[in-house]
């Protein structure tokens, strides 16, 4: 994943630090953009990234001005939650959403979206596939072929060496190792289903892409793919825009929270939510 800025610390008023345990024991943090509506958003981070990353501060920033609590997190392994990075872990990152949604659910809240970057995408799209309680899923910059990537990361030689050794190390530029591929966690991503997961979603589960024409980390086709194969689905693709949208953050911004407003003030409710009533300025969608 490009590199990208990050913020570190959040002290403004509203945000507070909110921890939850995933069924492996293991604890997730996460910062709360509260607005105190009963609406909430969970926006997931992608590969070897944290909540405190571009775009991911940015777009719970936007939800936050129009109104709508935010909810940003770590991934087990990641960032500053518990756990080892695994490569692969799709459907454990699914889980661990899982977790993130039970815990708001327990606390009287409504989901309004899921949102996903990159890796986050293809953890939001699991989870509609899987437990089918959320109506609106917004993925940017997911990636539909699993098989595409992987070279990059781990040389053109991967299937055989890890045959041969059983794992493959990764290391930057200055020969430190960032983190280990065993045989087991690529067989994770390399069997997981993302068209099978993509048919399996719900017609009644809204679902946009949004993606950047000049993204080198995973090419734009990715996103027609996921247009043909979920149900109901909108494509929103981006003129000029990289993988992390680095130009084109307020446009990212918009396009995310107008969805996720139409949602909330749309056909899809049958009474306006209070967060609808209580926002001023809706962002009209241009799909």
């Amino acid at each position: 994943m490009a590199k990208s800025p990050s913020i570190l610390h959040v002290q403004e008023t509203g945000h507070r630090r909110v921890t939850v345990h995933n069924s492996h024991s293991e604890e997730l943090v996460g910062v709360l953009h509260e607005t105190n509506s009963p609406e909430l958003v969970i926006i997931c981070h992608g590969f070897k990234s944290s909540k405190d990353r571009i775009p991911m501060v940015n777009l719970a920033a936007a939800l936050e001005k129009e109104g709508i609590s935010a909810f940003r997190f770590d991934f087990a392994g990641n960032g500053e939650s518990e756990g080892s990075f695994q490569y692969g872990n799709y459907r454990r990152e699914a889980d661990d959403l899982r977790a993130i949604v039970e815990h708001f659910h327990e606390e009287k809240r409504f989901i309004a979206a899921i949102v996903g970057h990159s890796k986050g995408g293809n953890a939001v799209l699991l989870y509609a596939s899987r437990y089918k309680d959320v109506q609106t899923v917004i993925n940017i910059s997911g990636r539909f072929n699993l098989e595409r990537g992987i070279e990059g990361r781990l040389g053109r030689d991967f299937k055989e060496k890890i045959k041969q050794d059983g794992f493959i190390d990764v290391r930057n530029r200055k020969g430190r190792l960032e983190y280990r591929v065993t045989e087991e966690s690529l067989m994770d991503r390399l069997t997981t289903d993302t068209g099978g997961a993509c048919q399996s979603i719900p017609k009644s589960c809204r679902v946009l892409t949004i993606h950047g024409t000049v993204d080198e980390m995973v090419p734009v086709e990715d996103a027609m793919e996921f247009a043909k194969n979920i149900p109901n689905h909108k494509l929103h693709i981006i003129e000029g825009a990289d993988h992390e949208f680095t130009m084109h953050q307020d446009e990212l911004a918009s396009v995310v929270v107008a969805f996720v407003k139409e949602g909330l003030c749309g056909d899809y409710m049958a009474m306006p939510s209070e967060s609808c009533k209580r926002t001023s300025g809706y962002i009209h969608s241009r799909f």
